[in-house]
C-alpha cells in the first residue's frame, strides 16, 4: 500500500472505487489500524458512488511512530499537557495533507471514536475542504460526556502486553468489554482479528500518545455550531467506551438528530454494516 508525505509525517493509505467519483475520507479511532474499516464495508460505500480512502492515524499501523515520550497519565489529570506531542489540530490536519497528496480540494469526512474527534476538528478547522461530516462513536471533547466506563478505564491504562498472546488476550478483554452486546462476534474470529491487527503492526507507545492528545485537546462544542455542512451522529446506546452522552452532544452543537442504534456498542458488528452504510451515505447525498 502506498504512504503520502503528510504534514510532516507518513501516513499509510489505500482506496476503494472510482477515483473520479466524489472522494469519502473514513478516519478510524484510538490506537485503531484502517484495517478495522472492513473492506466489504469499504467497498459498499464505494459501491454507492464514492472514492473511499482508508488510512492509519499517526502512531498507528503502518504510518510513521512518532519519536517521544508518553505522557504520563497523572501529569495530564493535573493539567500539566507540556508533555503533549500533538494534539487534535495536528491529526486533523494530517487528513489535509493526505488530501492534498491525493489531489482533492474537498471530501465527506466521516470518523469514528477518536476519528469522529478528527473529522469533527477537520470541519472546524478546514470547513472549505469538508462536503459532508459524518461522527460515529465519538463525543465533543467536553469533560462531562462521552466518558468511558470505570471498567475501561482500567483497561486502558492497564499495561501494555509484551508478547502476542498476552495482547490477543488482552484485546479480547476490551472487544468483550466495549462491544455490542446484541451483535456479539464469535470469540475464534474475534481473536483472528486481534492478532492480524498484531501482526501488521502493535505500537502501545503510540496509543498512549493519541490518550494524551484526546485529553489534552480542547472541547470542540461551541465551533461545531459554526459547522454548516450536512452533518450525521450515529452512536449505540451500550457504548461502554465513548458513552452515549456524547453522541447526543455532539448531535446537539452540530443542530442534528442523532441516529441512536439500540444494542450497539463500540464496534462495527457485520450485521449493522448496512446500518451505518446507509446513513453515511444519505448524509453524504444531502451535499449533492
Amino acid at each position: 500500500m502506498p504512504k503520502a508525505p503528510a504534514n510532516g509525517v507518513e501516513l499509510e493509505y489505500e482506496t476503494f472505487g472510482d477515483p473520479d467519483a466524489p472522494p469519502l475520507v473514513l478516519i478510524m479511532g484510538l490506537g485503531t489500524q484502517m484495517t478495522a474499516w472492513p473492506p466489504p464495508f469499504c467497498q459498499a460505500i464505494a459501491d454507492a458512488g464514492y472514492h473511499v480512502i482508508r488510512f492509519d492515524n499517526r502512531d498507528c499501523g503502518l504510518s510513521t511512530i512518532v519519536d517521544a515520550p508518553v505522557p504520563g497519565f497523572g501529569d495530564l489529570l493535573a493539567g500539566d499537557t507540556s508533555g503533549v506531542p500533538y494534539l487534535m489540530n495536528d491529526l486533523a490536519a494530517d487528513v489535509g495533507g493526505l488530501l492534498d497528496v491525493l489531489g482533492i480540494d474537498s471530501a465527506h469526512i466521516v470518523g469514528l471514536s477518536m476519528g469522529g474527534m478528527i473529522a469533527q476538528q477537520f470541519a472546524i478547522d478546514h470547513a472549505p475542504r469538508v462536503r459532508s461530516l459524518c461522527s460515529i462513536m465519538s463525543t465533543t471533547g467536553a469533560p462531562d460526556v462521552g466518558q468511558p466506563a470505570p471498567e475501561v478505564i482500567m483497561l486502558l491504562l492497564s499495561p501494555a502486553a509484551t508478547n502476542r498472546d498476552e495482547a490477543v488476550d488482552r484485546g479480547q478483554k476490551m472487544f468483550e468489554t466495549v462491544g455490542s452486546p446484541a451483535y456479539p462476534m464469535p470469540t475464534e474470529e474475534l481473536r483472528a482479528r486481534i492478532g492480524e491487527a498484531y501482526d501488521r503492526s502493535y505500537t502501545p507507545e503510540g496509543t498512549g500518545r493519541q490518550i494524551a492528545c484526546i485529553v489534552a485537546s480542547p472541547d470542540r462544542t461551541a465551533a461545531l455550531g459554526a459547522v454548516t455542512v450536512p452533518a450525521a451522529v450515529i452512536h449505540g446506546d451500550s457504548d461502554k467506551l465513548v458513552d452515549v452522552s456524547g453522541g447526543k452532544a455532539t448531535a446537539a452543537a452540530l443542530g442534528v438528530t442523532p441516529l441512536i442504534i439500540p444494542g450497539a456498542g463500540h464496534d462495527l458488528p457485520e450485521a449493522l454494516w448496512s446500518t451505518y452504510v446507509e446513513a453515511i451515505v444519505g448524509n453524504a447525498q444531502k451535499a449533492g
